[in-house]
């Protein structure tokens, strides 16, 4: 049976954003984590926060981006309903962790590889099915671009420490090594087999969105277990 959560009104505050619909909304499809991940990324950006007063990492729950900040207006039924459709009759997928890792500016859980170091393509796949249902979706929003499924780019991970280190490379090193040497417990090996629908809202997408960022849990689907 298919739900659906209720949009609650733009607020006045965000009045600036009215030029184009559904603003300040963005919404995710995100592969959600097994708890022991989930409890371990959410030590780790606790614990950057409160030593380095890192906060975007740990602005979001726990969560592989499998599309981000899409701006979809305000039409959340055909969202659910497309996603329905994609992720009925999907697999969960078997995930090879690679531990704490440096990407880009940042450090995160790498969830993307298999052990022999190519990219996993069960992964990939959940990705592309995700990324096909919603494209038709998609309306123009100038700032900032939405986080779309691009091979070349698409990388599966869960963020540790992430934006702020782009304004700090005099800590990027220094925090990697915090991350390594905090008592993570981190699995090797999982099933991931939950996908979720997030709505997300920002005073400022095109900036340090994460000082202000807040999100709502709209639906979750189970992926089918081996």
């Amino acid at each position: 049976m298919t739900t659906t959560t209720t949009t609650p009104a733009i607020a006045t505050e965000h009045l600036r954003w009215s030029r184009s619909e559904g603003d300040p909304y963005r919404y995710g499809v995100y592969l959600m984590p097994d708890p022991r991940t989930a409890l371990a990324v959410t030590t780790a950006t606790t614990a950057v926060r409160a030593q380095y007063g890192l906060l975007s990492a740990g602005a979001f729950p726990p969560h592989v981006t499998l599309v981000g900040s899409q701006h979809w207006g305000l039409d959340e039924a055909r969202a659910v309903e497309v996603l329905d459709a994609a992720l009925s009759s999907r697999p969960a997928v078997r995930v090879h962790s690679s531990g704490v890792q440096r990407l880009g500016a940042g450090w995160v859980v790498d969830w993307h590889l298999l052990p022999d170091g190519s990219p996993n393509p069960e992964l990939v796949a959940l990705a592309d099915a995700v990324e096909a249902a919603v494209t038709p979706l998609r309306r123009p929003a100038s700032s900032p671009p939405s986080n779309d499924v691009h091979h070349e780019t698409w990388h599966a991970h869960l963020s540790l420490a992430s934006h702020d280190l782009h304004d700090r490379a005099d800590l990027r090193e220094e925090v990697g090594d915090f991350l390594r040497g905090l008592p993570l417990d981190l699995p090797g090996a999982v099933v991931a087999d939950r996908v979720a629908l997030y709505r997300t809202a920002s005073d400022d997408w095109s900036g340090r969105w994460w000082r202000s960022l807040t999100w709502e849990h709209l639906r979750t689907w189970r992926l089918a277990r081996p």
